[in-house]
């Protein structure tokens, strides 16, 4: 996945104000106890970053 869907589907989902604030102060577990932020700048993919957030708030299947 691209980093452009990734931002794509986080402002589809949470919306374009809100995905930022969540992907900056949200501590996920899923994430190893980072923010998506931190996770992406530690290199994991963006794919796998969404597939956390997915998990982590319950995005509906066709979002995913």
């Amino acid at each position: 996945m691209k980093l452009t869907v990734f931002w794509q589907r986080m402002h589809a989902h949470f919306g374009a104000g809100y995905a930022d604030s969540f992907a900056r102060d949200h501590v996920m577990s899923e994430l190893g106890g980072r923010t998506v932020y931190q996770a992406l700048e530690a290199g994991w993919e963006a794919k796998d970053v969404w597939r956390a957030v997915c998990a982590a708030v319950d995005v509906p299947a066709d979002r995913r």
